[in-house]
């Protein structure tokens, strides 16, 4: 069975040690959601999820220490996100188009989202981008497809985990290992479909 989740994946490091990867999207067969996936300094990884759908899809497909139903509220504003989520909430300025965002504007949208563009991106991403797949094997014998369409560099980050200050933006170093790929080390907002392939039951 084939799924598509269509939106933006946001990757964001702190100067508190705080790993932070939202999925905003807008187009899935959950519907529209966004969840949160945190990476604590201490290396404990953390699903922030809406509904109870959307933590059994994720946390089958991803790798966490803890799962947890809160509400996810995503305000995109003028000068960039603001988050809240259970525990998290967060302040996110969004700056200019990467030189990656212009390379990939011209595709059209229908090649980029495709897993023959994956497949054909994946040695490239990983060249250029240490710790970045776009095809790889998930849980579940799950096979993920990442295509990206667009990508905006971040500029700033504040806000509070558990009434702690998240500190300074900074590169999303070490890779939090949710999963096979891990979101680009500069911090950046990019414009995604991703395809998850699930194994016929029967």
């Amino acid at each position: 069975m084939l799924d598509r989740f269509r939106g933006r994946i946001l990757g964001a490091g702190s100067t508190s040690g705080l790993r932070l990867v939202i999925g905003d999207w807008t187009c899935s067969p959950l519907g529209a959601f966004t969840d949160v996936m945190v990476a604590t300094a201490q290396e404990r990884r953390i699903l922030l999820a809406p509904d109870e759908a959307v933590a059994q899809y994720v946390s089958a497909t991803y790798t966490f220490d803890e799962v947890r139903l809160c509400p996810v509220t995503l305000v995109d504003a003028p000068d960039g996100w603001r988050l809240a989520a259970g525990p998290l909430s967060c302040q996110i300025g969004i700056g200019h188009r990467t030189s990656l965002g212009w390379l990939l504007r011209p595709v059209p949208e229908r090649v980029g989202g495709s897993r023959a563009f994956a497949r054909l991106c994946d040695p490239v991403a990983r060249r250029l981008l240490p710790g970045v797949r776009t095809v790889g094997s998930a849980g579940g014998g799950r096979r993920e497809y990442y295509g990206a369409h667009d990508q905006h560099r971040l500029t700033s980050l504040g806000g509070t985990w558990h009434g702690a200050d998240l500190g300074a933006l900074a590169p999303v170093f070490p890779a939090p290992r949710f999963g096979f790929s891990s979101t680009p080390a500069a911090p950046s907002l990019t414009r995604v479909t991703t395809t998850v392939v699930r194994p016929t039951v029967g």
